[in-house]
């Protein structure tokens, strides 16, 4: 392998404004013949992203990087001769590299495992940080393998430091790490680790000797010298332009500074909109870059202050910003490990709209192999089906659209062990959360398990060392660790349901997830036609249209427009009668008095379709009419009340009303369509008749 020269990423600057210099409109204009240097970061820019490889479909493959394929592109890293090196972790287990002519290659790895050697006989298992050292060398953070490998100028790929998990300082050979994720190296060539379930900072110096810079024997946050200071969940790191090294805190949602001597301190707390720091970058003067993962993009200014780029109101979030990098043009490299994909975010000019961009997981992404089994015994068999995806739900004060439902939920009884349908492998930091709560869930790969006791019986007691306890000092259960990189099989046991009495599935990650009816399932059937109860409109102030003694509404032609209200229901085969569930797709036609459809509406415009989830928590009430729910009426029966003029469809949404001003005075037919997700169609009470007036 030629040698290589890198540039500076991952760097991140934080420091107190007095100890920086002035910020891009505060500094003084340069006299002309001062030296060129690089520009000031601009502040609260709008962000274009533009593909760099990978088509949002998981595989293992190479070539043009439109076309190439990740199983999970995790953290990157950029070089003068402009390729970009990546960790692809998941089921692939390699380091690959996109060259500067748009071409992606395999640089090291062949399949998990632990192998040294030529790099692409080398095995690797759960890459993680990647760094480079000024000679050209690559480390790498081999999570599931608790190494540190290191790929040398000529391809060759040892071990560092590691290979066996626990915690051990000492000659390197024999020092343990936990499932490390972050690694930097300085400019004298010491690797920095961010020993991730030790919750601890280690240093494996120059001289071979692995030794603790801070952090203590359990989980916490405390800013202190060396062993007093306390971490949780340290998963990324990097050096500011001062050489003080940055700990992105996961589970303490913080970033840290740690100095030479080991003192630790807080630079952005828990108290903006970053929500779960995986990625760090910055630059030259002093503006931190993080990516999140709830898939925002924030930017932290020298001051403090936080503005989300990607992930607001105005620009999509991504799947999983695991990996990020600065460019010398002030652009962004950001690796999308749940997306499958790698993108630069770049600044546009003031006043310049965004264009469309793909993020995240194709539409048409390959579900997870299951085999049509359920998450609970029989797995072969036949369950009763409680919730779709898209349900309105509301809460315990009477709140009767509060969030739409995602998932698909599966009754079972209490205690009742749930099983893994596919097999899969922990990908996120904090892969199990709400001990103790009624979403207490589980994450493998692209599968959400949610209302279980993860890892363990309804007693408490774990299943198997996979399932880590974390106790307080109080001696009391606060946490189940399952680490990134573990294996999960077909029926393994993941967990016990709790007081929920159903298994809620997710595919996806938030803003991404996909209807799990995909997934198939043995024995499931609907041959149930939707039925469709109700067609009425709401006027300008959302205000029911009562229709006259003839049973025609009156429309005036001018005003803001109408809303149309569908309520329906659908249930599936061998259910109980009294579980009613939500179509999966409701739309709308308008017709002439003689009941054909006007043009433009010879097929139902399916504005609500819930074959992806928006990420927007108002999207319930964009998809919703009041009086959906279940709270405001008093009984277990669930209303589904639809806004069919509103988008509710492909993850987005967006409201609308019917305009009439276009069509002439008279009288017209609305009519209200649903259909499931097994293609019946919607019958009932469909229509309502309306006379527009002149």
């Amino acid at each position: 392998m030629a040698r290589r020269q890198w540039m500076a990423v991952g760097v991140v600057v934080v420091a107190t404004a007095a100890a920086l210099a002035a910020t891009w409109w505060e500094r003084p204009a340069q006299a002309p013949d001062a030296p060129v240097g690089p520009q000031p970061t601009p502040l609260a820019w709008t962000a274009q992203i533009e593909p760099l490889a990978g088509d949002g479909h998981p595989g293992d493959r190479d070539g043009a990087s439109a076309q190439a394929r990740f199983a999970e592109p995790y953290a990157l890293l950029r070089s003068t001769d402009g390729s970009v090196y990546f960790t692809d972790a998941g089921d692939n287990n390699r380091i690959r590299r996109l060259l500067a002519d748009g071409r992606v290659e395999t640089v090291a790895g062949q399949g998990e495992g632990l192998a040294d050697g030529p790099g692409l006989q080398a095995r690797f298992n759960t890459p993680s940080g990647i760094a480079a050292d000024a000679q050209g060398n690559l480390y790498v953070a081999d999570t599931g393998n608790h190494a540190i490998r290191r790929i040398g100028t000529d391809g060759q790929v040892t071990t560092v430091a590691g290979g066996t998990q626990g915690f051990a300082d000492g000659p390197a050979a024999q020092a343990r790490f936990d499932g490390p994720m972050g690694i930097a190296v300085d400019a004298q060539g010491q690797v920095f680790v961010a020993d991730t379930w030790n919750d601890r900072i280690r240093v494996i110096g120059t001289d071979g000797n692995v030794r603790t810079l801070a952090g203590g024997d359990r989980p916490g946050f405390a800013d202190a010298v060396a062993g007093e200071a306390r971490f949780d969940t340290p998963v990324a790191l990097a050096f500011d332009a001062h050489g003080a090294l940055l700990v992105a805190d996961f589970f303490n949602n913080a970033v840290r500074r740690v100095g030479a001597d080991g003192t630790v301190s807080t630079v952005v707390g828990n108290d903006g909109v970053i929500n779960g720091p995986l990625s760090l970058a910055t630059t030259h003067d002093g503006v931190l870059y993080v990516g999140d993962f709830a898939g925002r993009l924030v930017q932290v200014t020298p001051q403090g202050h936080q503005v989300t780029l990607l992930g607001n109101d105005r620009l999509p979030r991504l799947a999983r910003p695991s990996g990020l990098a600065v460019e010398d043009d002030g652009s962004l490299l950001v690796a999308d490990a749940a997306g499958y994909r790698v993108h630069r975010v770049r600044p546009l000019a003031v006043g310049a709209l965004p264009a469309p961009a793909l993020v995240g997981p194709a539409a048409d992404a390959a579900l997870p192999d299951t085999g049509g089994r359920w998450p609970l015994a029989p797995q072969e068999g036949w369950h009763e089906v409680v919730g779709t995806l898209g349900e309105v739900r509301g809460t315990f004060t009477g709140e009767s659209r509060h969030h739409l439902h995602g998932g698909f939920d599966v009754r079972g009884d209490v205690g009742q062990t749930v099983l893994a349908i596919a097999d899969g492998k922990i990908s996120s930091p904090i892969a199990a959360w709400s001990l103790g709560g009624q979403a207490e869930g589980l994450a493998v790969g692209r599968l959400n398990y949610i209302h279980m006791r993860v890892g363990r019986t309804p007693a408490g007691q774990p299943f198997d060392a996979r399932w880590q306890p974390l106790y307080g000092e109080d001696g009391k259960l606060e946490r189940i660790r399952v680490r990134r990189g573990t294996r999960i099989h077909v029926g393994d046991r993941l967990g016990s349901i709790n007081s929920q009495a159903h298994v809620h599935l997710q595919v996806g990650t938030s803003g991404f997830e996909t209807n799990a009816v995909a997934l198939g399932f043995t024995g499931y059937a609907d041959h149930f036609a939707p039925r469709i109860t109700d067609v009425s409109l709401l006027d300008d102030n959302d205000q029911p249209l009562a229709a006259g003694s003839d049973g025609v509404v009156m429309l005036a032609r001018q005003g803001r427009g109408v809303q149309i209200v569908v309520e329906a229901w659908d249930q599936v085969d061998n259910n109980l009668p009294r579980r009613r569930l939500g179509p999966y797709q409701v739309g709308y036609q308008i017709l002439d008095a003689a009941g054909q459809p006007l043009q433009g509406y010879e097929q139902p415009r399916w504005n609500i379709v819930f074959n992806r989830m928006p990420p927007q928590k108002q999207a319930v009430k964009v998809a919703y009419a009041p009086d959906s729910g279940i709270t405001v009426h008093g009984s277990a029966v669930t209303r589904f009340r639809y806004l069919a003029t509103n988008t509710v469809r492909d993850g987005l949404m967006e409201t609308g009303r019917w305009q009439p001003a276009a069509l002439p005075p008279g009288e017209y037919i609305i009519r209200g369509s649903a259909r499931d997700y097994s293609g019946n169609e919607g019958i009932g009470r469909r229509e309502i008749r309306v006379r527009l007036l002149p």
